[in-house]
């Protein structure tokens, strides 16, 4: 039987609050954090056998002062593939962004900031297929 994805953590916050909601991959060595900090949200991708700065990548969620209903509880929920290499993050059941380990890429729905070159040679410009990596 295929194992499918899974949501591995989910949390109720506000906009503008500062919240943190993390997980790890289930079977790797990669971890995401969704954070937001009062002033912006980041989506950040981490690769915990790294022994200096686990931050592999971060990408730009929003800022606050650009969310119209940041007044609204929204439920933020962190998605991983069935092989623990892919993450999603889902802001009220829609999807911002997503880290592919695997293929060392990052998708977020404005493409900011620039990547970490280091890590990647792919823009953050989203793709909505990239969603079949979660079927």
């Amino acid at each position: 039987m295929a194992q499918e994805s899974m949501v591995y953590a989910k949390e109720t916050f506000e906009v503008g609050t500062e919240f943190i909601l993390d997980s790890r991959s289930p079977s790797s060595t990669f971890a995401v954090v969704f954070e937001d900090d009062a002033q912006t949200g980041y989506f950040y991708g981490l690769d915990m056998s790294r022994t200096d700065n686990a931050i592999v990548d971060a990408m730009h969620i929003y800022n606050v002062d650009n969310v119209s209903d940041k007044h609204i509880p929204s439920e933020a929920s962190i998605v991983w593939s069935a092989d623990g290499l892919k993450a999603l993050l889902l802001i009220n059941n829609h999807a911002h962004a997503v880290f592919d380990f695997e293929a060392r890429r990052g998708y977020c729905r404005n493409g900011f900031p620039a990547p970490n070159s280091s890590w990647t040679k792919h823009s953050h410009e989203w793709d909505e297929n990239v969603l079949r990596l979660f079927d």
